[in-house]
C-alpha cells in the first residue's frame, strides 16, 4: 500500500513496519526505530506503492506524536501526488496539541509514534501546513540569530537596551558571508 524512508537515515520501509489499528489506521513507534532520538529524524518521505491506488477522494495522512501528545497533521499523499518529503515538526512532550488520537485516549504514549491513515481528501487541512510551519521556524530561527547577534552589542540605558545604529548592517553582512562560506548553514535555520 505505501512505504517510507527517513533521508539519510534508513532504507525504505515498507507497511509490514507499521504496527496497524485498524483498516484504515497505521503506527510506526520510533523506539523501535531510534529510541529516545526520535527529534533527530526531521523529514520522512511516504510513497504510494506501485500496485496500490487509493480512490481519488482519499488520502494518506500522516501524523507524529511526541510522548504525552497527541497526534500532530504533516502532510499527505494522493493519487495525483503519489509521494512527498515532509517536515516532522515534534511537539514538545507532553503537549496538548490535539489533533487525532489513533490509540485509546486512556493509554498515554509513551513513545514517539508516526501515524498513517487514510482521509477524505476534503477533511485535511491544507497540505501546505508543513511549508507554512518550515517558513515560521526559518523566521524564527533567524529572528533568533539576530537578538543573539545583538545582545552581544548591547548596553542598557535605564530600562533600555542600547545597540549601535549600525548593527543590522553587521549582522546582515555577517550572516551572508557564513552562508556563502557555508552551504549547510542556512540548512540548519531550515529544520
Amino acid at each position: 500500500m505505501f512505504g517510507v524512508v527517513f533521508p539519510n537515515r534508513s532504507f525504505p520501509l515498507d507497511i509490514s513496519t507499521f504496527a496497524q489499528i485498524d483498516t484504515f489506521h497505521w503506527v510506526l513507534d520510533m523506539n523501535h526505530f531510534v529510541g529516545e532520538e526520535y527529534d533527530s529524524i526531521r523529514e520522512v518521505c511516504i510513497f504510494l506503492l506501485n500496485n496500490f491506488t487509493l480512490p481519488p477522494d482519499k488520502a494518506l495522512a500522516v501524523y507524529i506524536q511526541s510522548p504525552g501528545s497527541h497526534f500532530l497533521f504533516c502532510g499527505a499523499v494522493m493519487v495525483s501526488r503519489p509521494s512527498a518529503v515532509l517536515s516532522l515538526p515534534w511537539p514538545e512532550p507532553g503537549s496538548n496539541a490535539a489533533q487525532l488520537q489513533l490509540t485509546a485516549p486512556e493509554v498515554p504514549p509513551l513513545s514517539a509514534k508516526i501515524g498513517v491513515s487514510v482521509e477524505d481528501l476534503a477533511a485535511l487541512p491544507s497540505l501546505d501546513v508543513a511549508a507554512e510551519k518550515k517558513i515560521e521556524r526559518l523566521a524564527l530561527k533567524v529572528g533568533e540569530n539576530l537578538f543573539n547577534f545583538m545582545q552581544s552589542f548591547c548596553g542598557v540605558d535605564g530600562s533600555k537596551l542600547v545597540v549601535p545604529m549600525d548593527i543590522l548592517d553587521r549582522w546582515f553582512k555577517k550572516f551572508q558571508e557564513r552562508a556563502k562560506r557555508d552551504p549547510e548553514y542556512l540548512k540548519g535555520f531550515a529544520l
